[in-house]
């Protein structure tokens, strides 16, 4: 993100029921998106995961780092096909989880698409993720056109709430 980038925001969605999934299509033309989803889903195996252009394909990779101020780990992923996970798989019990999305240079078209995430849960752990993730990249040079947040094997939770800002360079 440039120095002096301004945000502005785009649109809230606050479910006031369960969804299966909830999809952005109206980005507008900005530098960069940013994301917060406060999320958890109704199957206690599954949250919701975070898809570009409604693409379910082998094209999205994670590197993740996690702590919980005693231990850390890592790990990486590659060819994955479940998306962006918006919280952490299985901790739904924990009560909603807040995952910010840092998307870079969504428009281009000649570039991977980057994503820098952070979530914490309310366990008592920090991590940098979305199923644990510090770093994302969807492996296409579309352009970003839509984004569909879905509930995997259960529904988005009522009260999850969905928020898009745009970010403009100063």
């Amino acid at each position: 993100m440039a120095a002096g980038a301004t945000y502005e925001p785009i649109a809230t969605t606050t479910l006031g029921s369960a969804q299966a999934s909830v999809t952005f299509s109206s980005l507008g033309s900005y530098t960069d998106l940013v994301l917060i989803v406060q999320a958890k889903s109704s199957n206690s195996t599954d949250d919701p995961q975070l898809y570009f252009n409604s693409d379910t394909g082998s094209n999205y990779s994670l590197t993740f780092l996690q702590g919980n101020g005693s231990s850390a780990s890592s790990s990486r992923y590659s060819n994955t096909s479940g998306g962006f996970y918006c919280g952490r798989p299985g901790y739904t019990s924990a009560g909603f989880t807040t995952t910010i999305f840092n998307i870079m240079n969504y428009s281009n078209s000649t570039t991977y698409k980057t994503v820098l995430l952070r979530s914490n849960a309310n366990d008592n752990t920090v991590n940098y993720n979305a199923a644990e993730a510090a770093v994302a990249l969807w492996r296409s040079t579309a352009a970003i056109t839509s984004f569909t947040i879905d509930g995997g094997t259960g529904n988005i939770a009522s009260g999850s709430t969905f928020t898009l800002y745009g970010i403009t360079a100063a």
